[in-house]
């Protein structure tokens, strides 16, 4: 199979995607680094557009630079944490689609979680195609064959 020079291989899934002059942007706000640089990989990788954040702070301070269509939101961050993220987007009328990821299964935090309006709840470590289906579910961006 011969691809058009506007595409590229995607090495997680082995299948042609387009080279989009706009790609999804999609925010990683998560105060371990490695998990950061993983999904940042993955997700562009996917042909997203990756932005990322150490704490809630740095995220909300950059978020009008950036604006993100979907973000990747750790739960448990020292500082501001998942949740005092996700109140602060509701108060500045965010319609951005938050996942919220974790590393602890906590029933009452999932909870208080989506009545923030978190759109999913992933558990740590993410599993990746689980991840890019919950983003184009959410988002509608289904990239499209080459």
């Amino acid at each position: 199979m011969s691809l058009k020079s506007n595409c590229r291989m995607n090495p997680v899934f082995a299948k042609p995607i387009p080279m989009a002059k706009s790609r999804t942007r999609i925010a990683v706000v998560d105060d371990d680094a490695s998990v950061r640089r993983a999904l940042s990989r993955f997700l562009r990788a996917s042909a997203y557009d990756t932005e990322t954040y150490g704490s809630g702070s740095e995220f909300l301070e950059s978020f009008n630079l950036f604006r993100p269509q979907c973000i990747v939101l750790d739960l448990h961050m020292a500082g501001m944490n998942g949740l005092d993220v996700q109140r602060h987007l509701s108060r500045i009328g965010s319609r951005a689609p938050v996942i919220v990821i974790t590393g602890h299964d906590n029933h009452r935090a999932h909870a208080e979680s989506r009545a923030l309006g978190a759109d999913a709840i992933l558990a740590k470590p993410v599993d990746g195609p689980l991840l890019i289906s919950t983003i184009e579910q959410l988002i509608g961006a289904v990239p499209d064959p080459c």
